[in-house]
């Protein structure tokens, strides 16, 4: 089986414009994503999809890029056409796999990326992702912070900007071990045939009420597995963010 690493980079982000190319301790965010991902050995190939010209040429300085439409509603439909620029031989078969990197975490953990690699070894997995424990009460309540819910087979029961489940809106942080609350990390991964599949749904209302893609999938009857880690992302989503990455992080 072959994994395909791709990292969808639009520059039109809504609360930090250009994203992408910010500057994190003299490298570009999608410049130490890239290398963060290019040392999971399980991968194939590393791939940028974008649809601007500016990351485009950056990211040719010292990686591989392919330009993509400005009409996706989604990183999924964005990986789904650089796939498709990549495929163009026949190289990968449809039960390969991509791996959707997020451009905006460059602290990946390369462990990470295999980690949801290993979970193809089981032939019912079409979807997957990972989920970390709270370590504190306080990070459950934040809405920038996805939360996901677990059946016991390790399946996606749901996805919430909220705290859930209920009691972790109101626990303490002595409660946590209790009653275990999971972020989930925007990391995943599709079979190529699913991904041909769930690239072409409509949005559903959970979606809509959530801002949250994989509801979508959730909505149409995929199932999306999910593993724990206990490797903590560190997302950057306003330019505040960068001002806060501890020191020992930026060598």
């Amino acid at each position: 089986m072959q994994f395909i690493g791709i990292i969808p980079a639009r520059y039109a982000s809504t609360r930090f414009p250009g994203k992408p190319l910010a500057r994190i301790g003299g490298r570009s965010m999608i410049h130490r994503v890239v290398e963060r991902a290019s040392r999971c050995e399980v991968l194939n190939e590393v791939v940028v999809a974008t649809d601007d010209a500016r990351i485009f040429d950056h990211v040719a300085e010292f990686g591989k890029a392919v330009m993509t439409g400005k009409h996706h509603r989604s990183g999924t439909e964005r990986c789904l056409e650089a796939l498709q620029y990549l495929n163009k031989e026949g190289t990968y078969s449809p039960d390969d796999c991509v791996i959707n990197i997020q451009g905006d975490e460059p602290f990946i953990d390369p462990r990470q990326i295999a980690q949801i690699a290993q979970m193809f070894a089981d032939e019912r997995v079409q979807i997957a992702t990972l989920a970390r424990k709270f370590d504190r009460g306080e990070e459950a309540a934040n809405p920038d912070k996805v939360k996901v819910v677990l059946a016991n087979n390790g399946k996606a029961l749901y996805f919430s900007r909220e705290a859930i489940p209920y009691a972790s809106r109101r626990r303490t942080s002595a409660d946590v071990g209790r009653h275990p609350c999971y972020q989930h990390l925007g990391l995943y991964a599709y079979r190529i045939a699913t991904l041909e599949r769930i690239a072409l749904l409509s949005p559903g209302q959970l979606e809509q009420a959530e801002q949250l893609e994989q509801l979508r999938w959730l909505e149409h009857d995929f199932e999306i597995f999910v593993q724990e880690t206990t490797i903590e992302s560190i997302a950057i989503d306003t330019p505040g963010d960068i001002a806060g990455i501890p020191p020992n992080l930026l060598g």
